[in-house]
């Protein structure tokens, strides 16, 4: 099996460390991940410069990029024959909720997706990287699982909480849960005295209720949540077409 495996927190991230060392016991890995942290870039491509591919001492291409560049530049560039798999991760932090919007974790597996491979986010609940080698160990377990009922190619978000092996109860399918708005702006000045502004935090839970990749992980199981790009909104779809006709 052969697999490319990028992230959103940079080729040097622990979490891709460790995630490539996990998959590499079980298949041929590729990484290619951006040179430094691209959190929150989500689907963006990088059309307003080239972009440079670089080749660290331990084997990663790591590209100035976004998480969606590394991608798709390993897909039509870097790799000569298509991978079996994506995986993204494992991201620092969750990626649940509305938050996939954002992620660039969940856009590089989604840029995967729109070539036709099957893809999987991997992310830690909280930051600080605690207990990431039983992560990293449960991303290779679902890995080698390998989901031979979906339909290909699948896209799936995974979140693992922050504990040791042996306390994780399980594995959940999930639905994406949703958060109160984002916390305004902090307005402050920079050494010259002009305004700057700092993106606030995100909003509170809003929906965690039975069911949700909140609600599942913080019952100790692994949330794994299927995820689709069409955005139409159907129901609206019908409406409308009373209203034009």
């Amino acid at each position: 099996m052969k697999i490319l495996i990028s992230n959103d927190d940079g080729y040097l991230a622990p979490g891709i460390v460790a995630l490539a060392e996990a998959l590499a016991e079980i298949a041929e890995v590729t990484v290619v991940a951006p040179d430094g942290n691209r959190s929150g870039a989500s689907n963006a491509l990088t059309l307003d410069r080239p972009l440079s591919v670089y080749r660290a001492a331990n084997g990663y291409y790591f590209v100035n990029g976004t998480p969606s560049d590394c991608v798709h530049i390993a897909l039509t560039s870097i790799m000569a024959e298509k991978p079996d798999l994506i995986v993204s991760g494992i991201n620092q932090g969750q990626n649940m909720g509305d938050d996939t919007l954002y992620s660039g974790t969940v856009a590089a597996a989604t840029e995967g997706y729109l070539f036709g491979v099957p893809a999987i986010a991997f992310s830690q609940v909280d930051k600080g990287w605690a207990h990431l080698d039983s992560a990293a160990r449960i991303a290779k377990e679902l890995v080698e699982r390998g989901f031979p009922s979906m339909e290909r190619p699948y896209l799936l978000n995974v979140n693992i909480p922050n504990l040791p092996y042996e306390e994780i109860l399980g594995v959940a399918s999930a639905r994406l849960g949703k958060r109160h708005m984002s916390e305004p702006v902090i307005k402050s000045l920079d050494p010259h005295g002009r305004d700057i502004y700092w993106i606030g935090p995100p909003g509170a839970v809003k929906d965690a209720g039975e069911g949700t990749d909140f609600c599942v992980t913080a019952q100790a199981y692994v949330s794994v949540t299927p995820l689709q790009v069409d955005l139409t909104n159907a129901r609206q779809m019908q409406q409308l077409t009373v209203d034009l006709s």
